[in-house]
């Protein structure tokens, strides 16, 4: 694998949770595990200094299970103080003096863990300052979301690519790290087996779950402005769509993989609104807990109609999945969590093996890539009881854990992409526009969405969306 090229690492937002809980830890084993020069600097506007920056690194690497971690705070991070359009002339000032003194040659990551209100502003004064080129290489890192719709992702773009080229921008999903989700690609197109079924012949339909049992807690001024559709499925979803029904890419280059997903979203069928189920939680219990409703947390309006739940049905009109029902499910308050998507392929055509009353006992084989927790794979086939006539479905399984031990952290495997300047498994502007255009008419519904208990899979009518006599796969 290539070795890292020394750099710095400039974090705008830098005392904000995301750097707190996810930067630090990834940087400082990036750093440490492959041996990498680089440098730290945060900016935000709180009155700290390098001391008081360094203390939060050091209690975050720590938390993180990282204790030992004083002489390389000393050593490799620094904060930076903005809060005026001049102290951006002082960053670059601090940026040249900091690559000086440590001997790096100018390549440069800005990461943006920054509202996104505030993105437009920022990438302006960074341009403004200078800093969208170097003596080596520059990129950008943008956090999700990506604009609030369509009109508002194009105004991003727009103010990205007024001093950035997209080959320097790495907008970041974090569901595009995890291992598992990478895999996806690895076992469609060096499994011939599967990849020789997956089309309308052999496939009945895709579910796709994202259920979170956790509620929205502290998160509802956030929520009421985001909503569900906004805040896992036009991102997170989506991205596990693209891959499970992109068509084989020429190489396995970045502008090659995310050429097949753009095609995924263009081909997508136009939403119905009848095929689509909003849900919000009400009281319940979730893992012993008692949870509270939606509508009864702080910073919820009591009579709020925003969905904390969605199920839909969509349809890829291409000549591999024509016809063949994809369901996207994502959920709060939810009785388990799980990322899953279950591919059910279709039944034999005639049964030969009857049980009583004459029914037919076998069903569809399933295909379970689950992607969290518990990752791996499950295929559920027929086999015949031994000893009695009787079927039954049994799985073969495949776990990470058992075979690889643990699944490193997505954000330590993105930082590195961002470094190597692989922007695979980051999001190009085009996808974001597709995929803000594609669920514009579910963004803002104007219907009630229907009550469904906490610890629950969600409103009945999710079970009703499924039609012929199916139900979900994952959960009820």
């Amino acid at each position: 694998m290539t070795r890292l090229e020394p750099h710095l690492f400039v974090i705008f937002g830098a005392t904000g949770d995301l750097t707190r809980r996810k930067l630090f830890p990834a940087i400082y084993r990036m750093m440490s595990d492959d041996a990498v020069h680089a440098e730290v600097i945060g900016v935000a506007t709180s009155e700290w200094d390098d001391e008081q920056f360094r203390a939060a690194a050091r209690e975050a690497l720590t938390d993180a299970g990282i204790p030992d971690a004083r002489a390389w705070c000393e050593e490799h991070v620094f904060y930076h103080r903005v809060g005026r359009d001049e102290d951006y002339g002082a960053l670059a000032e601090r940026i040249r003096a900091v690559e000086s003194r440590h001997d790096l040659p100018g390549n440069r990551a800005f990461y943006l863990a920054l509202p996104p209100s505030v993105f437009p502003v920022a990438i302006g004064r960074l341009i403004d300052a200078g800093l969208d080129d170097g003596p080596g290489w520059t990129r950008l890192v943008v956090e999700k979301p990506f604009g609030h719709d369509l009109a508002s992702a194009r105004e991003l773009n727009e103010a990205i690519h007024t001093g950035f080229d997209e080959s320097q921008v790495f907008r970041i999903d974090h569901y595009l790290g995890k291992d598992t989700v990478q895999n996806l690609l690895v076992f469609r197109f060096t499994n011939p087996l599967f990849e020789g079924a997956w089309n309308r012949d052999r496939i009945d339909r895709v579910e796709i779950t994202v259920a979170e049992s956790v509620d929205v807690g502290t998160r509802g001024a956030y929520y009421e402005a985001s909503g569900v559709v906004r805040d896992m499925i036009q991102n997170h979803l989506t991205q596990v769509l693209s891959l499970i029904a992109m068509e084989a890419p020429t190489s396995m280059h970045a502008d090659a993989v995310r050429a097949e997903k753009i095609k995924v979203l263009e081909s997508l069928r136009r939403l119905d609104p009848d095929r689509v189920v909003f849900g919000q939680y009400g009281p319940g219990v979730v893992d012993g807990h008692e949870v509270p409703g939606y509508r009864d947390l702080d910073r919820v309006d009591p009579a709020s109609q925003i969905a904390t739940y969605v199920a839909i049905e969509t349809y890829i009109d291409n000549w591999r999945w024509h016809g063949v029902p994809f369901y996207l499910r994502t959920g709060k308050a939810m009785a388990e969590r799980v990322t899953e998507v279950a591919v059910t392929f279709k039944e034999p055509p005639i049964c030969f093996f009857h049980g009583e009353a004459d029914e037919c006992p076998s069903h569809a084989d399933v295909l379970y890539l689950r992607l969290q927790p518990d990752e791996g794979f499950r295929l559920d086939i027929e086999v015949k009881e031994p000893g009695a006539s009787n079927i039954r479905t049994v799985p073969l399984r495949f776990r990470y854990a058992e075979e690889f031990g643990s699944v490193p952290e997505a954000y330590a495997t993105l930082l590195r992409d961002v470094v190597r300047g692989d922007q695979t498994h980051f999001v190009r502007s085009d996808w974001a526009e597709a995929s803000w255009r594609h669920y514009e008419p579910i963004l803002d519904p104007g219907v009630r969405p229907e009550r469904y208990d906490a610890g629950s899979w969600g409103p009945d009518a999710a079970r009703r969306l499924l039609d012929g006599g199916r139900t979900w796969s994952t959960g009820a």
